[in-house]
């Protein structure tokens, strides 16, 4: 595996029964984010003060990226990500075939590298940061939740309704909800539409704090991966295909159970 080629996935690609999708595994960015947020969440649920000061901190560094905020640094997730990094150079080195020699990279291969590694930098530090946003105040929810990927919860957004608990019945739409959906259903298209890293930024924000006001959750991992992957300008009409299938797909199936995301 050359050093600018993805990292493997963790695991086979899983169906998510909730909305019809077949999910790729976590990569890089989304495994990173995970295990950053899973460290979190928990502590931050039970009220615990360092949980909650690393929150603020974070919160704080929305907008930035993790170079301009020096006061997250060891909770936004960057430590997971060197952690990461480093396993998967061993699982290389490891490899059948890789134990010869191994030529010196080229300047080109070296600036790729470099390039894919901000990427995944910029992607981990976004996503820890927005779900500290989420999260909140919240203490008896996850809002960060395995399977809620983006076009899942804005779809729950449109339809405003909270996440129902097995065996409750979803509130219906009223008609201020009807009149919500086309705004919504445009915030959620100029974020496929942003055309630099900023502007995803800042529309993903503008639609977390309503996502946060609805308590409807998100699955930052996922989310993570697909803002890394968005920076490669090749595959952002993938990355938007996924935003749009989830999207469609969701309003097929029934989202009243939230899968509850690894303490």
């Amino acid at each position: 595996m050359s050093p600018t080629s993805a990292p493997p996935p963790e695991t086979a690609p899983r169906d998510d029964s909730n909305s019809g999708l077949r999910r790729p595994p976590l990569r890089t960015s989304g495994l990173a984010t995970a295990s950053c947020i899973r460290r979190l969440q928990s502590r931050y649920r039970r009220d615990e003060s360092s949980a909650v000061a690393a929150l603020a901190r974070l919160r704080r560094g929305v907008g930035k990226t993790a170079h301009e905020a020096p006061d997250s640094w060891g909770t936004d997730g960057l430590e997971e990500l060197a952690t990461i990094r480093e396993q998967e150079a061993s699982l290389r080195e490891t490899e059948p075939g890789n134990l010869a020699e191994v030529p010196s990279p080229s300047s080109r291969t070296t600036r790729m590298s470099e390039q894919r590694q901000l990427q995944e930098e910029k992607a981990v530090f976004l996503a820890v940061t927005l779900w500290a946003v989420h999260q909140q105040s919240v203490k008896d929810d996850n809002m960060h939740a395995d399977a809620w990927g983006l076009g899942r919860s804005v779809r729950q957004l449109i339809q405003e309704r909270r996440p129902q608990a097995e065996g409750t019945e979803a509130r219906p739409l009223t008609v201020s909800a009807l009149e919500m959906n086309e705004t919504l259903r445009k915030r959620f298209v100029r974020i496929g539409t942003s055309t630099s890293f900023e502007m995803l930024s800042l529309r993903l924000r503008e639609v977390v704090l309503l996502l946060r006001d609805a308590r409807i959750p998100l699955d930052y991992a996922r989310l993570a991966d697909q803002v890394c992957a968005w920076q490669d300008v090749s595959r952002q009409a993938e990355v938007r295909r996924a935003w749009g299938r989830d999207f469609h797909v969701s309003a097929r199936y029934s989202t009243g159970g939230k899968s509850a995301s690894e303490e």
